[in-house]
């Protein structure tokens, strides 16, 4: 809050059981001290971020931090520089203090915090941004290689879960492994899914945070990995580029 716009209006924002830190660097900021009749009514805890520990300002406060410094960065030792830069650094050492005083939790950010790439990583579920119903690319066991490419090539993700006849996962079938299958073979008219799915493919819960998926897609190098049930049945399926485009790139 701006010393000025507080005798403007703005003082109406304090309340009683607030505490309140005021930065000066010579102590004698005249904006502030015409606060200070003001806040002592409310009665509420003065704290100073100040340049001199003896100043108007300071006989004020109930608590004073010294943020004096013998010289100020600017060439002509006169603008606040290095010692705003002092007062940035007590200002977050407090709000660490009650960070840690608070016991404040990664969720308590998250729920405070939604917007932005870092909220996002710390708040957004697989189950918001997975690709689910009939979007997911799913074929049988004993469906034939020209299905699992024309399933591939409709969803457009690069590949195709696979399930047997009770619709559990049994294996995922990418673009890579048929690469690889035509350098070994061109003999492919009478193979199914099954000759040429990977096996126990990487899978997730969707109740897990979508920068989680992220983490598993680049320890393990694949670009998709598969949403199951509690059953093992694919109920989705997360793509790297899609949590790219979120933000979600780890640190």
């Amino acid at each position: 809050m701006h010393p000025t716009d507080a005798l403007h209006g703005d003082l109406g924002m304090v309340r009683k059981n607030d505490i309140v830190i005021l930065i000066s660097k010579s102590g004698h900021t005249e904006e502030l001290l015409q606060l200070i009749p003001m806040f002592k009514r409310i009665n509420v805890t003065i704290i100073g971020i100040l340049g001199e520990t003896d100043s108007k300002l300071a006989r004020e406060c109930d608590i004073v931090l010294n943020a004096g410094v013998k010289e100020e960065a600017c060439p002509l030792d006169l603008a606040p520089t290095t010692s705003t830069t002092v007062a940035l650094v007590l200002g977050d050492a407090l709000a660490i203090a009650l960070l840690e005083k608070r016991e404040f939790t990664v969720e308590d950010f998250a729920m405070l915090h939604p917007g932005g790439s870092l909220g996002k990583r710390l708040s957004l579920k697989i189950e918001e941004i997975m690709i689910s119903g009939k979007d997911i690319p799913v074929v049988s066991e004993k469906e034939s290689i020209k299905d699992a490419i024309l399933m591939i090539t409709s969803k457009r993700l690069g590949a195709t879960c696979v399930v047997n006849g009770e619709g559990i996962l049994t294996g995922i079938i990418t673009d890579g492994d048929l690469r690889r299958l035509l350098e070994k073979t061109l003999e492919i008219k009478n193979l199914t899914a099954k000759d040429i799915m990977t096996k126990n493919p990487k899978t997730i819960n969707k109740d897990f945070l979508a920068s989680f998926a992220l983490q598993q897609m680049e320890n393990f190098n694949i670009t998709s990995i598969i949403v199951v049930d509690k059953l093992n049945k694919p109920e989705g399926i997360v793509h790297l580029h899609d949590l790219v485009k979120l933000g979600l790139q780890s640190r």
